[in-house]
């Protein structure tokens, strides 16, 4: 359904060194960087057939979250969405909702984790299991 996902960055290079670790728990390399004839830079990381974008905002003003806006990253293991969790508060992101672990509800069990990035962008980390 998706092609990408992109998100605003005040400092690129702090977003850089934030989603280079928290997207390596998953498995992701190292971003393309571009530079638009702009200026402005755009870091894209792939993975699977998906890609995950960050970017200096094209218009100059300054990035703001979605509000009300998630972006959840599948994970292999419940250990998996620990680990993104703890990882991402270590470089800069910030632990939200209840702490990270297992959810019941009507869709089943899922295990969850909740940061916001250094920018404020909520992120899920989610394992479905089996």
């Amino acid at each position: 359904m998706f092609s990408h996902v992109m998100v605003g960055s005040n400092d690129i290079a702090r977003s850089k060194r934030f989603y280079d670790a928290v997207l390596a728990v998953l498995g992701v390399g190292e971003p393309v960087r571009n530079e638009a004839p702009t200026g402005h830079v755009r870091l894209f990381y792939r993975h699977a057939g998906g890609s995950f974008g960050v970017t200096e905002p094209i218009n100059g003003e300054a990035a703001t979250p979605a509000n009300g806006g998630t972006i959840g990253f599948k994970c292999a293991s419940a250990e998996q969405v620990k680990q993104f969790h703890d990882v991402a508060v270590a470089h800069g992101g910030v632990s939200i909702e209840d702490p990270p672990g297992l959810r019941e509800g009507k869709a089943g069990a899922l295990h969850l984790a909740y940061v916001r990035d250094p920018d404020g962008n909520k992120l899920c980390a989610v394992y479905r299991g089996a």
